[in-house]
């Protein structure tokens, strides 16, 4: 049984995700439930720069439990996830990418749960779409968080159109 837990854990490890590369950058936390001796309950703030579209930042605030559980590594997350992101320097396309295109994954529990944030472009309003949600192996999350991004001239720069930038 531990051999089967095993090789399942290494096989997801080893699917592919350009967009698992990129650590986020702990911004902050506050604890939201006090534990006299083990680590508290927090909401975390991180950042993350989106690895195909340059000028880009998003950051995401994530509970994280405490406790004897979430010490160990063993507590499941919740889904609760807001986003934000923004436009933070000129627009630069390192490629081209497709709708819902996932920017950045990380595992919210031991084998079931992920954390997903994806990228599409709306091409009528020039805008970039981020979304954040997080997904279960055998049951969906309707928890999700949604931010744009418009995409303006950056000094005397003129934006590039995201549309020109989409996969077939």
């Amino acid at each position: 049984m531990a051999r089967a837990a095993f090789l399942l854990g290494a096989a997801l490890a080893a699917l592919p995700g350009a967009a698992a590369a990129q650590e986020p950058d702990r911004i902050f936390d506050k604890s939201t439930v006090w534990r006299p001796l083990t680590p508290n309950d927090k909401l975390v703030v991180y950042g993350i720069d989106d690895p195909i579209v340059g000028g880009v930042a998003c950051h995401y605030t994530q509970p994280e439990k405490g406790g004897i559980k979430g010490t160990l590594g063993l507590a499941e997350d919740v889904s609760d996830i807001s986003l934000a992101c923004r436009q933070v320097g000129p627009v630069q396309f390192k490629g081209k990418f497709g709708q819902g295109e996932v920017v950045f994954s990380e595992r919210r529990s031991l084998i079931f749960k992920s954390m997903q944030i994806v990228r599409g472009c709306d091409a009528k309003r020039n805008t970039l779409i981020y979304m954040v949600y997080s997904d279960k192996v055998i049951q969906g999350s309707p928890k999700n968080s949604t931010s744009t991004v418009p995409l303006m001239p950056w000094g005397t720069e003129a934006p590039p159109k995201c549309a020109d930038f989409l996969k077939g």
